[in-house]
């Protein structure tokens, strides 16, 4: 999803083709494919496959699921060996939309967490809390105009690189440098109410910053989260060294997944 660089015909992300490759297989009776650049896409199969096939059939496919009280869906990313995506069942664009920060919004980084437990599944072994990552990407960085969240494996290395900061005081935030850009770093006792990763970020931007810029990535700030609690961990394109994504602190492969597996 980062290479905004290159020529148009190699800007398809992962995401996009993963979009047009499930509408087409999940289609019965017609055969339906969508352009690996439509920004929709991701909402066509929620909103237009998911959605009305839960609520009409019991059955949430293409979806892994799909929750009407807490209002999000999640589906198998094909990009990734257990990637899954957090989607609103609300037509909602992205990190810059202003009703995920309002008293009463959903809770998606609530069910993101809980969605860990399909990449669980489908490693087919049990992930420490801090091996696990959400993310979602600043909208200059995304191909999709329907807000989700990624949930994956941690890159080994970005789980140490963050295990200095697993016991900072809630509220206070730290700056380092991981994978060549500049991040801050806070704790939260929940991913609810106040300590919402959305709410959390918002809260302590400046005056000329704006969330449509953001990244953001939550992790647990140990083995166990509800012992230990999360990192919310946050750049920009309004940062000096930052980045609109953290997608790259993700591993789409999960090598520790591979490393145990060689282990036992």
């Amino acid at each position: 999803m980062r290479s905004l660089r290159l020529a148009p015909f190699m800007r398809m992300s992962r995401l996009a083709l993963a979009t047009a490759a499930v509408v087409a297989l999940a289609a019965t009776g017609a055969c339906v494919r969508l352009s690996a650049v439509d920004s929709n896409g991701l909402w066509k199969v929620v909103g237009g496959q998911c959605v009305p096939n839960m609520r009409d059939k019991g059955q949430p496919g293409p979806c892994t699921t799909v929750d009407f009280q807490k209002r999000y869906a999640v589906l198998k990313d094909i990009a990734g060996r257990a990637q899954y995506l957090v989607i609103p069942t609300d037509r909602v664009a992205g990190i810059e939309s202003p009703e995920i920060l309002y008293g009463g919004a959903p809770e998606y980084w609530v069910g993101a967490w809980g969605a860990g437990r399909f990449v669980q599944a489908k490693l087919g072994m049990p992930l420490a809390g801090n091996q696990i990552g959400l993310e979602i990407n600043a909208s200059e960085r995304r191909t999709q105009n329907q807000l989700h969240i990624h949930v994956d494996c941690m890159r080994p290395d970005m789980t140490k690189a963050l295990a200095p900061y697993g016991d900072i005081a809630p509220g206070t935030w730290r700056w380092t440098t991981l994978d060549g850009s500049r991040y801050r770093v806070t704790r939260v006792r929940s991913l609810s109410e106040r300590n919402n990763p959305f709410r959390v970020v918002e809260r302590d931007l400046g005056p000329k910053q704006t969330m449509a810029v953001q990244t953001i990535l939550v992790t647990a700030a140990g083995p166990d989260a509800q012992r230990d609690g999360w990192l919310v961990v946050n750049s920009g394109l309004d940062v000096e060294g930052g980045t609109g994504t953290a997608e790259g602190l993700l591993d789409h492969s999960c090598s520790l997944a591979q490393e145990k597996g060689a282990s036992q």
